[in-house]
């Protein structure tokens, strides 16, 4: 393990070189966010008190559905214009764990400006197999361009995702209603989850690999910021880095945004903060 802790920014690429060498152990720990971060229980409880206090405050749109499932439900907190731009976000917890309710905080950084926000909440595993995930993503997103101008978000769809939900959005890129992205400490290769507990619930097949990995399918030419934190796992550092790379190999447009000191959860205070650096991502981004 230590071998693949000693891996930093610049040399994070090389963790698929030591990968076949690492035990079962190390191989779980490189994945394990929750594990490399002291403070994370605090951290969970402060953005979910904060996103109480926002649901609270802005009943109207919660709890849409969009599909048949009890968790198909979208959040919309509408913007003042229905015609500006709406950040579909969503969440994060490796496909098997928490909840768009927890996250509605995010939406104060862009509402700042004048966008609306929508939260997707989505079926989780082992109940719901990953394709059928991406599936309603899919789903939600179609709801959204024919519903969300009644509720105040009928501008462009600029999708979102934050660890699970960052490879979610990568494959959302390609609806046609959305016209931007920003994923955020993204899992965009899922060969190696196989390796690791992540998989007692996801039951990755091959098939599932190769078709539910971003970077295994053709790019979509659509502007995507992608960002990462400085202080995150070699791995979760890599899977950022090397979508940015095979996009820019593409000619799609994006930039890469480390951000500066952050780790896999304190990285979305920089999309809660109207002056954050996620946040400055999006309202710069061609729509």
């Amino acid at each position: 393990m230590s071998d693949l802790l000693s891996l930093n920014v610049e040399t994070c690429p090389a963790i698929d070189s030591v990968w076949g060498a690492l035990s079962r152990a190390a191989r779980d720990a490189a994945y394990n966010n929750t594990a490399a971060v002291p403070n994370v229980a605090a951290l969970h409880e402060a953005r979910t008190r904060a996103s109480i206090a926002v649901r609270a405050a802005n009943p109207a749109g919660l709890d849409l559905p969009y599909g048949i499932g009890e968790r198909n439900r979208i959040d919309v907190f509408a913007a003042e214009s229905a015609d500006a731009p709406c950040l579909v976000f969503i969440h994060g917890g490796y496909w098997q764990m928490n909840s768009k309710d927890s996250f509605a905080c995010l939406a104060d950084g862009v509402r700042a400006h004048g966008w609306s926000a929508a939260f997707v909440g989505y079926s989780l595993a082992p109940q719901a197999t990953l394709a059928q995930i991406v599936d309603e993503v899919s789903q939600a997103l179609d709801w959204l361009a024919k519903f969300g101008s009644v509720h105040g978000a009928g501008g462009p769809l600029v999708v979102s995702g934050w660890s699970a939900g960052g490879h979610l959005a990568a494959l959302a890129l390609h609806h046609p209603a959305v016209v931007a992205g920003l994923g955020i400490s993204g899992i965009y290769e899922l060969g190696p989850l196989r390796d690791t507990y992540l998989n007692e619930k996801l039951a990755l097949s091959d098939e599932q690999v190769a078709s539910l990995s971003p970077l295994r399918q053709p790019v979509v030419a659509k502007p995507m910021a992608i960002t990462y934190g400085t202080s995150e796992l070699p791995a979760l550092v890599a899977n950022s880095r090397k979508l940015h790379a095979y996009r820019a190999a593409a000619g799609a447009p994006g930039v890469l945004v480390p951000a500066p000191g952050r780790n896999h959860f304190s990285i979305l205070d920089d999309l809660r903060q109207p002056d954050g650096i996620l946040t400055r991502q999006l309202l710069v981004l061609p729509l």
